[in-house]
C-alpha cells in the first residue's frame, strides 16, 4: 500500500505505478469440488471475480467495484488434483471505468498437459472515499504486440456492452410468440427455485460490501438447482451471459435468490437468476433492492452417443411467457456472438446482414482488421519515397499492407475514405458505388461494382464499410471492411460475386496537416475470395487526389 499514490479526486488523474499481470495458481481441493468431483463453477466465479478485482485495483491505486461480466464460455471443467491458474491484467482504462482480462487454465500436474477453460472481460470502476467520480490514469507501456491488440479492442467490446440492452429490446419487438402444446410439456414454474442468504463478514470483500464472486457463486447454486429439477440429473454450466451489477450490497443483508428454467434448446436449459437484497427495515416493509439478474446455460456432460432432448417447458403465467420469449431472443443473440464474432478461418466470408446483427458485424470488422494489421513479421516487399508495400504470407493466406503518407489531416483523409461514393472519383477501379443501408453513423452498407482485370469477368462487392474514430490521443482512425449478405442485393446478371473477408484503412495522426494511411487486405487463394485491384495503386490514387486538390 505504500507504494501507492493518494487518489486524488475531481478533475485530476490517479497516478499509479504501470499495470502489471496478476495471477492465481489454485490446487482443485475437494472443498472446492461438486459431487462428481468437478470443480464448481461458482467456486471458479468467485476465483475469477478476485483475480480481476486484484488486478483493477493494482492501476487504480484504490478499492474497486466489479460492474459488469461479459459472456463466459466453459470449454474445460477442472478436476480435484488438478491445477488452475488464473492470469488478469487491465487492458484499457476508459474514463471512469477499465476492461480487465482474464485467462483461466487447467493442467494435470502428471500430465504437464495445460488446457484453456475461459477467456472472459470483467469491467470495474473505482470506490472512492467521497461522492466524486475518479478519473483513471490511461493504461500505458503497452510492450507486446498481444497488449497493444487488446488495448486496441477493449474499446470495441465497450461498445459490445453499451448495445447489448438494446439490442435485445430490438429484437424481442420483432418476435412472434411460438405456439407450445402445453399438454405435453413441463411447466416452468415445476423449476422455481428460492433460496435465502444472510451476507457474513466472511461474505464481504476488503471495503465492505458483498464480493461479487460470492454472488455469483450463489447465483450459480440456485441456477444449478432449477435446472436439475427439470431434467432429472445434474447438468453443467456451459455459458453465462454477459450481466450487469445494479447495486451494491452489504453485511447483514438478506439476499434472495430467485431462480427459474426460462426455456430448453432440445440440447441446452437457459436458467434466468434474479438476487433481491433487503437490510433490516427493507425486509420489514417487504421492499426489495434488485442487485443483478443473470442467464446460465446448462448442458448435459460425459453423455455417450447423441446428446438427449431435454423435456419441452411451457409457461403458464404472462410473466413465464415474457422469460420463454426472451430466452428464444437470447439464444438467437448468443448464436449470432458464436458466429459472427467468430475468428476461426473456416468461417463464411460472406455473413448475413440485418439490424440485429449489425453490433456484432461492426466489432469482427474493426476486430479482424486490427488484428490483421496487428501481425507482426511483415516483409518488405517494395518501399519507394512515397510508397511501402509490405507482405506477410500463410497457409492459403497473403496479407498485403500499404503504408503512405499523406499531407493533409488524419480527420480529412478519414473523412474521405470512410464515403466509399466518393471512391470513385478518385479509384479507377470503381465503377460505381451505392450506398444500400445506412445502419447508423458508424455502420453502412455498400454495394460496389468493379471493371474487369486481365481480361476477366466484372465483379461487385457487398461492403460493410464500418467507421471508428479515436478514443483518446494516438489512437487511430479506422475504416474497416468485410463482405455481408443482404437480400436487396442479389447477384447481378453479368458481374461475378466477390468476396472480402478483412480489408481497411488505418490513419496515423502525424501533426497537423500530415498522417500515414496504412491500407491492409487479406487474400485468399481463391479468385472469388480476391479484393480485385492491386491495393497499392488504390492507395497510389488517393494520394494523387490530394495532390491535385492541393
Amino acid at each position: 500500500k505504500s507504494e501507492r499514490a493518494a487518489p486524488l479526486l475531481g478533475s485530476c488523474r490517479v497516478q499509479t505505478p504501470a499495470p502489471m499481470d496478476v495471477q492465481m495458481c489454485q490446487s482443485i481441493q475437494p472443498c472446492h469440488a461438486d459431487h462428481q468431483g468437478d470443480l464448481s463453477a461458482g467456486q471458479l466465479l468467485k476465483w475469477m471475480d478476485t483475480i480481476a478485482c486484484l488486478a483493477a485495483e493494482r492501476h487504480a491505486g484504490m478499492a474497486c467495484v466489479t460492474l459488469s461480466m461479459d459472456d463466459i464460455q466453459f470449454e474445460e471443467t477442472g478436476r480435484v488434483g488438478q491445477v488452475m491458474t488464473i492470469k488478469s491484467k487491465v487492458n484499457r482504462a476508459f474514463t471512469t471505468s477499465m476492461e480487465v482480462g482474464i485467462r483461466v487454465s487447467v493442467q494435470d500436474v502428471r500430465e504437464h498437459v495445460e488446457r484453456l477453460v475461459c477467456v472472459a472481460y470483467s469491467t470495474f470502476v473505482g470506490k472512492p472515499a467521497g461522492p466524486q467520480k475518479v478519473l483513471l490514469r490511461p493504461v500505458e507501456d503497452l510492450c507486446s504486440a498481444e497488449e497493444q491488440l487488446q488495448h486496441s479492442l477493449a474499446s470495441e467490446r465497450r461498445r459490445l456492452r453499451l448495445y447489448n440492452e438494446q439490442t435485445f429490446s430490438t429484437l424481442l419487438q420483432d418476435y412472434h410468440t411460438l405456439a407450445n402444446d402445453p399438454l405435453s410439456a413441463v411447466s416452468t414454474e415445476f423449476t422455481r427455485v428460492e433460496s435465502i442468504e444472510l451476507v457474513l463478514p466472511p461474505h464481504a470483500n476488503h471495503h465492505g460490501n458483498t464480493f461479487g464472486g460470492q454472488i455469483m457463486a450463489w447465483m450459480e447454486n440456485a441456477a444449478t438447482v432449477a435446472a436439475s429439477r427439470l431434467c432429472g440429473c445434474f447438468p453443467s454450466l456451459r455459458s453465462v451471459d454477459m450481466f450487469r451489477f445494479r447495486g451494491p450490497s452489504s453485511v447483514g443483508d438478506r439476499l434472495v435468490f430467485k431462480a427459474v428454467v426460462n426455456n430448453t434448446f432440445n440440447n441446452s436449459i437457459e436458467v434466468g437468476v434474479r438476487v433481491e437484497a433487503y437490510n433490516c427495515e427493507e425486509w420489514t416493509a417487504n421492499k426489495p433492492r434488485h442487485i443483478n439478474s443473470a442467464f446460465l446455460i446448462y448442458q448435459l456432460a460425459n453423455t455417450p452417443g447423441d446428446v438427449p432432448a431435454f423435456p419441452q417447458v411451457t409457461y403458464t403465467t404472462q410473466d413465464g411467457e415474457r422469460r420463454y420469449l426472451s430466452a428464444i431472443v437470447r439464444k438467437r443473440i448468443r448464436m449470432a456472438r458464436k458466429h459472427i464474432l467468430s475468428c476461426k478461418e473456416e468461417a463464411p466470408l460472406s455473413v448475413p446482414w440485418d439490424k440485429s446483427n449489425q453490433v456484432y458485424l461492426g466489432y469482427n470488422n474493426v476486430a479482424a482488421l486490427t488484428v490483421l494489421a496487428g501481425k507482426q513479421d511483415w516483409e518488405a516487399s517494395s518501399i519507394s519515397d512515397r510508397v511501402a508495400v509490405y507482405v506477410h504470407e500463410e497457409v492459403e493466406l497473403l496479407c498485403v499492407q500499404v503504408q503512405m503518407e499523406v499531407m493533409t489531416s488524419a480527420l480529412h483523409a478519414f473523412t474521405l475514405l470512410a464515403d466509399l461514393t466518393l471512391r470513385p472519383l478518385w479509384d479507377n477501379h470503381y465503377l460505381s458505388c451505392e450506398e444500400v443501408e445506412r445502419a447508423d453513423e458508424e455502420e453502412t452498407v455498400y454495394h460496389i461494382k468493379c471493371p474487369p482485370i486481365n481480361g476477366g469477368k466484372s465483379r461487385d462487392f457487398v461492403f460493410l464499410l464500418s467507421k471508428r474514430q479515436p478514443c483518446k490521443d494516438g489512437d487511430p482512425y479506422v475504416v474497416a471492411l468485410r463482405s455481408v449478405t443482404v437480400t436487396t442485393v442479389p447477384p447481378v446478371e453479368g458481374f461475378l460475386r466477390s468476396e472480402a473477408k478483412c480489408a481497411g484503412f488505418l490513419i496515423h495522426s502525424l501533426g497537423l496537416n500530415s498522417c500515414k494511411v496504412r491500407q491492409t487486405h487479406q487474400h485468399t487463394d481463391c479468385l472469388r475470395h480476391s479484393l480485385g485491384p492491386p491495393c497499392s495503386l488504390a492507395l497510389y490514387d488517393f494520394v494523387l487526389a490530394f495532390s491535385f486538390a492541393a
